[in-house]
């Protein structure tokens, strides 16, 4: 159960990113990154390992024994739940949780998990009406996340709830609903976005918080936009550890590779990056592959 002073932890699930060589056809080891470089005292690239107090940062597996390029459904919910999707359906599945996966999601998710031992939990992302119209008219499908959230009985963030600063859109900035959707909202900085992020771990024990910009920009091809990305990225961390306070862990990991390998614009079977910063990092050490990381948080929350 919660206490008056407890561990709470951001854990902030990039879609599509991996550990790629240290060469140039590496978005990752291109970017400048200067935040998170001097964090890790060097860039975000395959074979690094830092391990000390308050900070961990390593590759973990995504491929979970099975054949074939990683994909969205199953890892997300590996990564969500710590059950081994892909072997239970005997391969990857892309996109969307079927049946089976809806079933592992409804019974072992973070947020419900947390929930149910008596932690505050929310996610982060705030939702369109629009979302919730397509949804019924059965033209979009819920993606792993927001099965979580159902699945915990959570109430969704609004658009409202952006506006106050009590909500982050998954493209960090807005950009994409006021250009895209032509909603009407302030365009914000990445830095701002990230301070958003880290004042809702004063409210709650666990917050989650999805961006797919890797993995979108990834199967696109575009090495400018891809560095434009890091530098987004680089810049959104800089203002959650800045403003994340001394009891809260910041917990980042990913489904599945993909920007990192430039210019393929498929999922990659590379490890993806496991980093920790913050009191709990040392509960996530032992990690090895993506369904370690929802225990390894559930053990954070109840040093």
């Amino acid at each position: 159960m919660s206490s008056l002073v407890s561990s709470s932890v951001i854990f902030v699930f990039l879609d599509g990113l991996g550990l790629g060589p240290a060469d140039d056809t590496n978005p990752l080891w291109l970017a400048p990154m200067p935040n998170l470089r001097r964090l890790l005292a060097g860039p975000l690239v395959a074979g690094r390992n830092v391990d000390r107090p308050g900070l961990l940062f390593k590759a973990i597996d995504a491929l979970l024994g099975v054949q074939g390029l990683p994909q969205s459904a199953t890892g997300q919910t590996a990564l969500f739940t710590g059950v081994n999707a892909a072997q239970l359906l005997g391969q990857h599945l892309g996109a969307y949780p079927n049946a089976r996966l809806i079933e592992v999601i409804n019974q072992h998710n973070i947020l419900k998990r947390a929930t149910e031992r008596g932690y505050r939990a929310t996610f982060a992302n705030a939702y369109t009406p629009l979302y919730f119209q397509l949804v019924r008219k059965r033209k979009r499908r819920h993606s792993a996340t927001t099965l979580c959230v159902l699945a915990a009985g959570l109430p969704f963030r609004t658009l409202a709830d952006l506006e106050r600063g009590e909500a982050i859109y998954w493209d960090i900035t807005n950009f994409y609903l006021a250009e895209h959707l032509h909603v009407a909202v302030p365009i914000i900085e990445p830095e701002t976005a990230g301070q958003c992020l880290a004042r809702l771990s004063r409210s709650y024990d666990l917050v989650l918080y999805e961006s797919f910009l890797p993995d979108a920009v990834g199967h696109r091809k575009d090495r400018e936009k891809a560095l434009q990305v890091l530098d987004l990225l680089d810049r959104f961390f800089a203002g959650l550890l800045e403003e994340v306070g001394p009891t809260t862990t910041v917990v980042v990991s990913s489904d599945h590779g993909n920007l990192e390998e430039f210019p393929v614009g498929v999922h990659s079977t590379n490890p993806v990056p496991l980093l920790a910063v913050g009191p709990g990092a040392e509960s996530l050490r032992q990690a090895q592959a993506i369904t370690d990381v929802a225990n390894g948080i559930m053990q954070v929350l109840e040093m």
